[in-house]
Parts: structure tokens; C-alpha cells; sequence
């Protein structure tokens, strides 16, 4: 098995450029550095540097080598935090999934009361949208949003949490026609240009999608890209209406106005799955605790 000391020697050499530049970043000697390049070469069996003039230059074969590693080097880091959690009795890492609405809106105030009790701890949060199955790293707290109208969604060794349902609203441009009115029905963005924020087939866009074949008629699509808040700029430039859940619309872009939308209302589910393994660690019912709050406020 290759020694992963000497990948991570091997990683600072090519970022630094050079064995000296590796060896001041280190903290080692140039000829320590060396050495690890040499073993590192022999159990490899691959040239990993060519001399180019006065320096050195790494092969593809020690790129290729490099890049290959930090995965690797990233779950042994994890592995060794893991062994320090369990002599310890505690968990220093949290990993949380979460679309991108409630990422910004509800997990800094997660984050913040998980580190309040636990300040060494290290809260790891990816974006889950396009959504696919659960696979890979395992996450702790998957924050995720359902349609009413279809199946609820459950996953093997996950319990489920509902935080809240929450309404759909239609963001114009200020000086819209439809801007005026107090609610918008459905119908009556029939003959409008749309911006789609959902290419990627979400529950958003099906329930977003449905209500339009409820009202008898299919959106026409001015653009259609996969950021709500590129597709707010687009509203904003007077491009076309968007229809987004409210969590979205806390910073509408100037010369915009968000308006209910009503016959059929556009709801979606906002839920939380949780590790059943992990269900019953502080900092994962505290997280779950703040996150019912903050979906109860917004």
C-alpha cells in the first residue's frame, strides 16, 4: 500500500512548484523532501519528476498521481477525526444536505447554535438539488422538499421529519400589468413569457407544472436555467414572470414584486431526514430543534 505521508509530499511539491518550495511549506529539509520523492518513485515504480534546466518538473504520471489522492487523503483525514470522535465519546462532524433556499436561510442559525455547544465541532453542508438517490458520504440531516401530490419520500435508515409546508408566489417585474392585483390566478399567466428555475425535473418544477395543466395551459419559456436567484435577475431585466416557494423570495432584486397565487395555491412540503444511527446524539436533535424553529418563523 502506498504511504499516503508521501502523497501529501507529493501534492505540496507540485503546488509549490519545487523541492524547496515544498520543503518551506513543510517545514522539512530539502533532502527530506527528496527522499520521500525517491521512496515515493521506487514504491510506485514511476518517474514522477523530469529535470528541466535548474528545476524539476512532475511527469503526467505524478499529476494524474496527485489528483488521484486527495479523495483518498480526504477520507483518511475524515477516518482519523472518526477514531478521535469515538475516544472522545463524541462526534466533531456533522453533515447536513439541504436545497439551496434553506441553506441560506435556516443553517447559519443551525450551524451557530451546533458550534454554541460544540466549538471544536465541524459542520460539513453540500447542496442536494438536482436531487438523486441517497448514495456515497453518508448525510446526517438531508433537508429536502416534496410535492403534496405525490408518494412521501422515505430512505432506508432515515426517520422523517416534516418542517412546514409553504406557498408558491409569482415574482413580475414592478411595472407588470399583473403587478396591481393582490393575488394572481394560475390562469392568468397563460399568454406570459415564463423564466423556468427548474430544468433539472425537481419537485418545484412538477408541482409548478401541474398547476398549469390545472389551469389548461403549458408555460412558454422566454429562458430556463437551474438558479432561482439567476433567474430573478432575468424577471428583474423584464425577460418574462418566474413562480417560486416564498423561502426564495426573503431578497427580491429591485424592480421586482412578488405576488400569492391562487386557483390552484402551489404548495410544496419542506421535510428533514435523519441518520435513525444518529437520530439520538445532542447535536443532531439540537440541529433538528433550530431547524423546526426557523421553519415555524420564516
Amino acid at each position: 500500500m502506498l504511504n499516503p505521508h508521501r502523497l501529501r509530499v507529493l501534492q505540496s511539491v507540485i503546488a509549490a512548484g519545487s523541492i524547496q518550495g515544498a520543503a518551506r511549506s513543510l517545514h522539512y529539509s530539502p533532502a527530506t523532501v527528496s527522499q520521500h520523492m525517491s521512496s515515493l518513485a521506487q514504491e510506485t515504480r514511476l518517474k514522477l519528476f523530469e529535470r528541466t534546466g535548474r528545476g524539476l518538473t512532475a511527469t503526467a504520471a505524478a499529476l494524474s498521481l496527485a489528483q488521484a489522492s486527495t479523495s483518498v487523503l480526504q477520507n483518511l483525514d475524515e477516518l482519523d477525526r472518526l477514531v478521535e470522535n469515538l475516544r472522545v465519546g463524541r462526534s466533531r462532524h456533522l453533515v447536513l444536505a439541504s436545497f439551496s433556499s434553506a441553506a441560506k436561510e435556516w443553517l447559519p442559525q443551525v450551524v451557530a447554535a451546533l458550534r454554541a455547544k460544540e466549538p471544536d465541532l465541524t459542520v460539513q453542508i453540500s447542496l442536494n438539488e438536482p436531487y438523486t438517490e441517497k448514495s456515497g458520504h453518508p448525510v446526517d440531516i438531508d433537508i429536502r422538499n416534496e410535492s403534496p401530490l405525490e408518494p412521501e419520500k422515505h430512505f432506508p435508515g432515515c426517520q422523517r421529519h416534516l418542517l412546514r409546508d409553504e406557498d408558491f408566489a409569482v415574482v413580475l417585474p414592478a411595472q407588470h400589468s399583473l403587478a396591481k392585483a393582490e393575488t394572481v390566478e394560475v390562469h392568468e399567466l397563460s399568454d406570459q413569457m415564463w423564466v423556468d428555475h427548474d430544468i433539472q425535473d425537481s419537485p418545484n418544477g412538477r408541482m409548478i407544472r401541474t398547476a398549469c395543466q390545472a389551469a389548461g395551459f403549458v408555460p412558454q419559456f422566454a429562458a430556463r436555467l437551474d438558479d432561482h436567484n439567476a433567474a430573478l435577475s432575468l424577471v428583474a431585466a423584464g425577460l418574462g414572470i418566474t413562480v417560486l416557494p416564498h423561502l426564495a423570495l426573503r431578497d427580491l432584486p429591485r424592480g421586482t414584486v412578488a405576488r400569492p397565487l391562487r386557483n390552484p395555491t402551489v404548495q410544496r412540503r419542506i421535510v428533514a431526514h435523519v441518520r435513525q444511527d444518529r437520530a439520538g446524539e445532542e447535536l443532531v436533535v439540537e440541529a433538528l430543534k433550530v431547524l423546526r424553529l426557523q421553519a415555524q418563523q420564516s
